[in-house]
């Protein structure tokens, strides 16, 4: 009985911990798009910014303004909501392409490649001035994947192979159908053999093993 009644204790502090921390007001900040769900101004600056007390966040945009003399994308923009089939319009210096292309990669918040592409120039491409591309991609992603963001990457064609001659516009996008949030387990706890407990974990919500005893013979 009073195993019992401490676990009932445990769950109880836990669903008050819970409580107090998922209320707005009360959820940590740490990045810009928790600075803007909890309410807080944005200012309209490229890239945006948001102030929190005496914090200000700015909003990741991946390195367009790095490379805005070399490579721009039009579609889709930094931070666009994206879905399959995906097309990818801009403009390049002709030296950013080869043979009148250069690759595209989309890729997970993992990293994880899943699509790739070509974009093709529309226009003459020997030239040092902006030529306009274009390419289409499909892909498919993980609903119950942990984030709902990626990463679009134009990469310069290159040829030697050579690193130092290696060079990407590098745009961050949210997929479109993906929750992107990790599950939010139920505060259940289950009762051990040894009396101790256990409570739901994972992405699947499942409970934690149990502590393993050693099983003592019968004689």
């Amino acid at each position: 009985m009073k195993k019992v009644l401490f676990v009932l204790i445990i769950v109880v502090a836990g669903l008050v911990f819970w409580w107090q921390f998922s209320k707005e007001g009360n959820m940590p900040v740490t990045n810009f798009e928790e600075c803007v769900k909890a309410g807080n101004p944005v200012m309209e600056s490229y890239p945006r910014q948001c102030r929190h007390g005496n914090q200000i966040f700015t909003e990741y945009i991946g390195n367009e303004l790095e490379k805005t003399d070399i490579v721009r994308i039009d579609s889709p923009r930094p931070n666009q909501v994206i879905q399959s089939p995906l097309t990818i319009t801009g403009e390049a210096r002709g030296y950013w392409f080869f043979e009148a292309s250069f690759p595209v990669v989309l890729t997970d918040w993992d990293g994880k490649i899943i699509a790739q592409g070509i974009a093709t120039a529309k226009s003459g491409w020997m030239t040092s001035e902006f030529v306009p591309f274009e390419a289409m991609i499909t892909f498919a992603v993980d609903k119950n994947a942990y984030s709902n963001k990626g990463t679009l990457i134009l990469r310069k064609d290159n040829p030697s192979g050579l690193p130092e001659y290696d060079d990407a516009l590098e745009v961050p996008v949210v997929f479109a159908g993906s929750t992107g949030l990790p599950q939010a387990c139920t505060q259940e706890a289950k009762i051990c053999p040894d009396g101790s407990a256990v409570s739901r974990t994972g992405p699947n919500c499942e409970f934690a093993e149990c502590p393993k005893t050693e099983e003592v013979p019968v004689e």
